[in-house]
This record gives structure tokens, sequence and C-alpha cells, in this order.
């Protein structure tokens, strides 16, 4: 099996999903959440479909859909409007 060939898997985009989960609960800060979203719904995509696309195709269709689950997740856990982050502790004591 070819390496293009691999990443048409729907499989191979869930594992990546889960590893980004998991790295998303070692380095907290939504940023790997939205990525593992995105691989999550191309494999969504991939196994409902079936389609055989490219690796360019794929890696597109991944851009978009982790940017649109990033703004998602940054409108649903980000600060609102006129609130501000209130630091109480010094990090240098």
């Amino acid at each position: 099996m070819g390496g293009a060939a691999f990443w048409s898997l729907w499989w191979v985009w869930m594992a990546a999903a889960l590893l980004l989960g998991i790295v998303e609960v070692l380095l907290p800060g939504y940023v790997f959440l939205g990525f593992g979203m995105g691989a999550a719904l191309v494999g969504l995509l991939l196994l409902v479909t079936g389609a055989g696309w490219g690796l360019p195709v794929l890696l597109l269709i991944f851009a978009a859909l982790s940017l649109i689950a990033w703004a998602a997740l940054r409108r649903v856990f980000g600060l609102r409007d006129g609130q501000m982050r209130i630091i109480k502790d010094d990090v240098n004591k």
C-alpha cells in the first residue's frame, strides 16, 4: 500500500484525532483540540463517503475543518466582550 492510499483510510484520521486529543490534554489551549476535531471530521467524511481523495485534497479539507473547529471553540470558550483576564498571583513569587 502506497503512502497516498494510507492517508485515504478513515481510521488513520481517527487515530490522528485521538492522538491530537491526548496532546490537548497534556498541553491545554484549545489549539490541538481544533486540529483533533478537524481530523475526526475528515475521518468521518471518509467513512461516510468512502471517497479515495488524494493527500493534497485531504489536507485542504483538514485545514478548513480545523480552522472552523478552532473558531467555534474560540467563540464558545474564549473571553466574552468586555471581559478581562485578571492575574492575581505574580509568577516571580
